[in-house]
């Protein structure tokens, strides 16, 4: 998804920040104390509600196999926690199998979910371990109204070709150069929008723009709520241009064992988009992360 695809610094430049100097280095400084109990899973999180979420189910899945668990949410983007995780300060994270083989080998070409995970496996730095990732995903889509793609019969992103010249397109400003955004859509595509206008990264100016006429195409979540909530149509992706963003826990080697393994591959095996969708409606609505959390590991004999 879109606030996911962080601009890679590659494996080597994760590996060096990860060398700096401690005062220099320490992600979580002034952010929350010093880790107290080395025997105890850290799990973090991302600075947006689906990656607290994530994190606050893996927690208390974990706990509830009588796992000694503790919390660090909110920590920041991909290039603050993942130096967090190579450095000790976390042990567990929920990822997003795309965005972090992007972020760890700028180079990588796989889309497909199959590929994604064996190329992410590979990436991976010594010492940190993928789990089972889930069906599951939070990815890129480009969303039209439903006025416009009956008006132009659009189903799919092919669908655009004959009329992308009329179109505006909107999404946040890295989409201009990024393959999996304006680049990738003519180059896979053959997509040549009529203009490109700057939004927030698949927010409500976003939201906004699209249901005002402002963009007629824009980039979106997978998962938002606001997709059905305001009868938004997600064009298939047949060419497979945004890799797959299957949810996947990303975790310290050593943190891992087999009641590690089997409670967040239950996670992992229960977990759907459409599940996703709900619960971030759910947090939109201002439940608290424990209670959605509590009631999705219940509804799957998880807690």
């Amino acid at each position: 998804m879109a606030f996911r695809l962080i601009p890679a610094l590659g494996a080597l430049g994760l590996l060096a920040l990860a060398v700096l100097p401690a005062a220099a280095n320490d992600p979580l400084a002034g952010d929350a104390p010093a880790r107290t109990d080395a025997t105890a899973i850290v799990v973090g999180s991302a600075d947006f509600p689906e990656s607290q979420l994530l994190a606050t189910i893996y927690a208390k899945a974990l706990a509830a196999k009588g796992m000694n668990v503790d919390t660090r949410l909110n920590i920041g983007s991909r290039e603050v926690y993942m130096p967090a995780l190579l450095d000790g300060s976390i042990d567990l994270l929920p990822e997003y199998a795309g965005a972090t083989l992007s972020y760890l080998d700028k180079t990588a070409t796989a889309h497909a979910p199959d590929d994604v995970a064996k190329a992410l496996k590979a990436a991976l730095p010594k010492g940190v371990s993928m789990l089972t990732p889930s069906p599951a995903q939070d990815s890129d889509i480009l969303a039209v109204t439903r006025a416009t793609a009956d008006k132009y019969k659009l189903k799919t992103i092919a669908d655009l070709k004959p009329h992308a010249h009329e179109l505006v397109l909107g999404g946040p400003p890295e989409w201009k150069t990024r393959k999996e955004g304006v680049v990738g859509l003519k180059d896979v595509y053959g997509l040549e929008f009529k203009s490109f206008k700057t939004l927030d990264v698949a927010g409500p100016l976003t939201l906004s723009a699209l249901l005002n006429g402002q963009v007629q195409a824009a980039d979106m979540t997978s998962t938002d709520p606001a997709i059905a909530a305001n009868d938004l149509v997600a064009l298939e992706d047949v060419k497979n241009l945004f890799p797959a963003q299957n949810i996947v826990p990303v975790i310290a080697a050593a943190k891992v064992d087999d009641t590690v393994t089997k409670a967040l591959d239950a996670v992992s095996a229960a977990l759907t988009t459409e599940d996703l969708i709900v619960m971030n409606g759910r947090l939109a609505d201002h439940e608290s992360f424990d209670v959605v959390a509590e009631d999705w590991l219940a509804k799957h004999k998880l807690n």
